[in-house]
């Protein structure tokens, strides 16, 4: 655990602690870290802390570097959240029209509701994108929901093959009637690209990551980005940590165009980035929206502010949800979401950074600001 710092604590005297835990924490050879890079950026864009210890794997000769490339995986969800908001905000898409997204996504039309002993019934409502911003779509992901997980065998899905079709799965509870946590942000990243016309990574690219001057973060990553990747581990019951392939091989072995227009833009997992790069996009919400470092606005103010607010207090407290091990490879049995500053865990939050403000927001993810 690396403890939560406000402006005033991050001091030399702090920092020196901080780069010796973080040592610390690579210092076990079975089951502590096998590396960590750690970047930290304030409201203004500055730089405020930047270190790297451990190795790039589990018996990797390759040391941690603050420039290794990290498949971010579910922090890919926040970018999606910005992008569709970015939509929302021109009027091209908007957060409570099930007719629209229906419009756009037909296949939704077909969609039924999962049961627990199998059975599929008819959905009740329509799918909006608030919903698929906030995990209550129905949609679900096979890694952490036991009925869906049996549902697709023999053959089983995939959620990070990098094909499309994966994606076709029915939903676990009704629309809007439960929150779990879910692939309805990779439908969200659906309808933006139908509606922009543009891949999904094409959109970041283009409308976030160039406009904040961002080189080192992509769904596909470059020759570059892909000497310094970081390597994929897994950790078993008992704490112990070994590599693993990587799950997203696909987008680290595409070459051709034609590969890379059918490889699958996963708005909820699909993005690599350097933790500074990331940093950078984090200062944008800080700060209201617009970049403290190149002076361009992603969003408005009241749209973060919208992004930040509790989406889900008509829904039970995720401190009480239970998150199954359906797929032991990918995911450990947990009750309650993440912990806060204070320690507490609370309503609607899902880990992306340890917060003071926790609240299910449109960020896609649980995210805070201090």
């Amino acid at each position: 655990y690396i403890p939560f710092l406000t402006m005033s604590e991050v001091n030399p005297t702090n920092i020196e602690a901080l780069k010796r835990q973080m040592q610390s924490l690579c210092s076990d050879s079975d089951k502590g870290l096998p590396g960590v890079s750690v970047a930290v950026v304030g409201r203004d864009g500055k730089q405020l802390f930047s270190h790297a210890a451990g190795k790039r794997g589990r018996g990797s000769p390759e040391p941690m570097t603050v420039d290794s490339v990290f498949w971010i995986a579910s922090c890919t969800k926040m970018i999606t959240g910005i992008a569709c908001m970015q939509l929302v905000e021109q009027g091209k898409l908007s957060l409570d029209d099930a007719d629209q997204i229906h419009r756009i996504c037909p296949e939704f039309n077909d969609l039924r509701v999962l049961q627990d002993d199998g059975t599929l019934v008819e959905r009740n409502k329509g799918i909006t994108l608030r919903m698929l911003l906030t995990h209550t779509s129905g949609f679900g992901y096979t890694f952490y929901n036991e009925k869906l997980r049996d549902y697709g065998r023999p053959a089983g899905y995939d959620e990070f093959s990098g094909y499309a079709e994966e994606f076709n799965q029915p939903l676990v509870h009704q629309p809007g009637e439960a929150w779990e946590y879910s692939i309805g942000i990779d439908w969200a990243g659906v309808v933006l690209e139908r509606v922009t016309g543009q891949s999904l990574n094409d959109y970041f690219h283009q409308h976030i990551f160039e406009p904040l001057g961002l080189k080192h973060i992509s769904m596909i990553p470059t020759e570059e980005m892909k000497s310094k990747l970081a390597y994929m581990h897994q950790r078993t019951p008992d704490g112990q940590i070994s590599v693993r392939d990587h799950l997203l091989r696909r987008a680290l072995t595409v070459k051709s165009e034609s590969d890379i227009e059918s490889y699958f833009n996963s708005g909820g997992a699909g993005c690599f980035s350097t933790a500074e790069d990331y940093s950078q996009i984090l200062a944008v919400l800080l700060n209201n929206g617009t970049s403290p470092t190149t002076g361009k606005q992603l969003l408005k103010k009241e749209t973060v502010d919208e992004m930040f607010r509790n989406q889900i207090e008509n829904l039970p407290p995720l401190s009480e949800k239970h998150f199954p091990d359906a797929k032991a490879d990918l995911s450990h049995s947990s009750v309650g979401v993440h912990p806060t500053v204070e320690g507490d865990r609370q309503a609607g939050d899902l880990p992306s950074c340890s917060a003071e403000v926790p609240q299910g927001d449109l960020l896609g993810l649980r995210s805070g600001r201090a």
